[in-house]
């Protein structure tokens, strides 16, 4: 539902419009240093303002409220809040009885019986990810820094280079439309065998993370889709030290649902924005019959720009939980010796 992980397990609240969202981690280890100001260098990230991004400003001051005392975590479970200071609720009223094409406004108004609070998309809005970041900021001071996470845009409409990228969204904000994008991942530093077969494979356990973000429609590891074009010959990566080191990286760094100790390559793809001013055609619950809608209110033309923090966050997560849970193993017997 609303919590995620086993050692670092995380349950977020709040809505788009409501007073505050945020975030519990449970599992900090204690004695690490953390105040609020390193939290906002990833926050930062997420903040709204390019072109393409709303116009919606908000503060995103994070506060934290416990698990932290004299500068250092406690070991108890880690609160941090963040207002929602700008909201204009009015922009969403038309919405009960007509809900957006491609948005949660008329799933959610069906699972609840219309008791959700649709204001702004209320729990599904993107703005619920701010503790999400804030969290993935104190699972990369876990992890330390031999391991080192990394995200970028790789691709948005279709278009790679950066001028084509800007052009685009360019072009899709004068429509009044929306765009797509790619955002590829990588970690390094990893060591062999963390992650377990089947279930809680490393590809499982990040895949249910990363579809959790708002947008998210697509995850793929290593070569991923091309992976079916390929023969065997062409996608093994040869082994080429004790170490596990491979000539290529096909796996992205999985083998068995394993981590191999080579980089972590994966990408997501994100969809275009369903909030638009272009006009949509849905249906209307009051009049009953299929109507214009022309959707109000602060909206990103291109969600996709401020998708790779947390794409680098929700990675930082499942890595520090795998990290957590295998410190906890230790094996029942001496391993064999190998010739």
């Amino acid at each position: 539902m609303n919590s995620f992980g086993r050692q670092f397990r995380l349950s977020i609240f709040g809505e788009s419009h409501g007073e505050r969202v945020g975030i519990v981690i449970d599992g900090v280890p204690a004695g690490i240093p953390l105040s609020e100001e390193e939290l906002r260098a990833d926050l930062d990230r997420r903040r709204a303002g390019a072109k393409g991004t709303t116009p919606r400003k908000e503060s995103d001051e994070p506060h934290i409220v416990s698990g932290v005392f004299n500068g250092h975590t406690t070991g108890a479970p880690l609160t941090v809040l963040f207002r929602n200071e700008n909201t204009r609720s009015g922009d969403y009223s038309n919405l009960v009885t007509q809900p957006r094409p491609g948005h949660a406004d008329f799933v959610a108004r069906e699972k609840w019986h219309g008791y959700n609070d649709y204001r702004g998309g209320g729990h599904f809005s993107g703005r619920i990810t701010l503790g999400v970041v804030a969290a993935g900021t104190i699972a990369k001071k876990v992890l330390g820094e031999a391991v080192h996470i990394e995200s970028h845009i790789l691709e948005i409409g279709g278009h790679t280079a950066p001028a084509e990228m800007e052009a685009a969204i360019e072009q899709a904000v004068k429509a009044q439309d929306s765009l797509g994008g790619i955002i590829e991942c990588q970690a390094t530093g990893l060591p062999v065998g963390w992650g377990e077969p089947f279930f809680d494979s490393v590809e499982a356990l990040l895949s249910h993370a990363l579809f959790s973000i708002p947008a998210v429609k697509g995850v793929e590891f290593g070569s991923g889709f091309a992976a079916a074009r390929m023969r065997g010959s062409q996608h093994n990566d040869p082994i080429i030290a004790p170490d596990g080191t491979t000539g290529t990286n096909h796996a992205g760094g999985i083998n068995g649902g394993i981590t191999n100790g080579n980089p972590l390559v994966f990408r997501v793809a994100v969809k275009p924005t369903s909030s638009i001013a272009h006009p949509q055609q849905t249906y209307h619950f009051a009049d009953q019959r299929v109507e214009e809608l022309v959707v109000r209110g602060r909206h990103d033309a291109c969600i996709a720009l401020r998708v790779p923090v947390i794409v680098e966050a929700m990675t930082a997560i499942v890595l520090c939980d795998l990290a957590l849970t295998a410190n906890l193993e230790t094996p029942a017997t001496t391993p064999p010796a190998r010739g």
